[in-house]
């Protein structure tokens, strides 16, 4: 089984602030750093520190070397990133002294997908791999419906949620990663056990992980379900939390691991990321992760 991720890639330019700028207000941040991110190459650098090899497809302009570079230094499998004329995808990220984050996205060659790179991307894989999206790139109802087609299982992780997802067939989805905003866009309810039996009832055979905040996460498939508890931490930016959460669940998923197990792991994974600046860089390696659960 092989794992792909079509994912973005963008050049987070992170502000430390105070708080979160009004509209009308100029405020002076305490520090400024670039790292690299984007949902899409965050979950595959959790796969791949999750220690799943994993294959990122998607594009980078011509200031995107540095994406490569990452994928070299942790063992990401760059062969499918394509680099084109023009700016590489970026965020301007505020994070306030509670850690908390607003981010100013522009999609830049994360925008320029075309069907014939899909299709040329998607021919090095088959039936029962798994691949795995976020809505931060175009044409994703089509690689939905390619992959699909192929056998593949498709992981989804629709966010940010927009208008966009709506010409995706779902239905199409294996393994749903959202947070409770997300499911209650999905499914126009508010209560998480709300948006699980909503979900449950829309997609009968997808595998659903409902992340709740401060709350948990939540499992469920078919009639079983599962809460898992946050682990309490002093965050100093959550930006990679969910990426970091993702990566790990699908890791544990590929393993075998059983689901309490693997909904363990995962928020581990996510209270060491959130203690750490910037998306990439937080991301625990899984023997740092594993060492952590054994001091529990």
């Amino acid at each position: 089984m092989k794992v792909l991720n079509i994912g973005s890639m963008n050049l987070d330019h992170v502000y430390n602030v105070d708080h979160i700028v009004q509209p009308g207000e100029t405020e002076a941040s305490f520090d400024m750093n670039v790292f690299l991110g984007g949902k899409g190459i965050n979950q595959s650098m959790a796969l791949a520190k999750a220690g799943v090899p994993v294959y990122h497809g998607g594009m980078i302009g011509e200031d995107g070397q540095p994406f490569l570079d990452a994928c070299k230094e942790y063992g990401v499998n760059a062969d499918h990133i394509k680099m084109i004329e023009g700016k590489t995808g970026h965020a301007i990220i505020q994070v306030d002294k509670n850690a908390q984050n607003c981010i100013l996205l522009y999609g830049g060659a994360n925008q320029k997908l075309t069907e014939s790179y899909v299709d040329e991307v998607l021919s090095h894989f088959e039936s029962g791999d798994i691949l795995l999206l976020q809505n931060e790139v175009n044409q994703l109802p089509y690689i939905v419906d390619q992959a699909y087609a192929k056998g593949m299982q498709v992981a989804l992780n629709p966010s940010p949620f927009n208008e966009k997802l709506n010409e995706v067939d779902m239905k199409k989805v294996s393994i749903f990663l959202l947070n409770e905003v997300e499911g209650g866009q999905i499914t126009g309810m508010t209560d998480p056990d709300d948006v699980l039996a909503k979900m449950r009832e829309m997609f009968p055979n997808a595998k659903i992980v409902l992340t709740l905040g401060g709350d948990g996460a939540k499992y469920a498939e078919g009639d079983v379900t599962y809460h898992q508890p946050i682990f309490k931490v002093q965050a100093v930016d959550t930006t990679a939390a969910g990426d970091t959460f993702t990566g790990y669940f699908l890791a544990g998923l590929i393993d075998g691991m059983d689901i309490p197990d693997i909904l363990k792991m995962s928020a581990k994974a996510s209270s060491i990321a959130v203690t750490r600046n910037g998306a990439v860089q937080s991301i625990p390696l899984k023997d740092e992760v594993l060492e952590a659960l054994k001091e529990l």
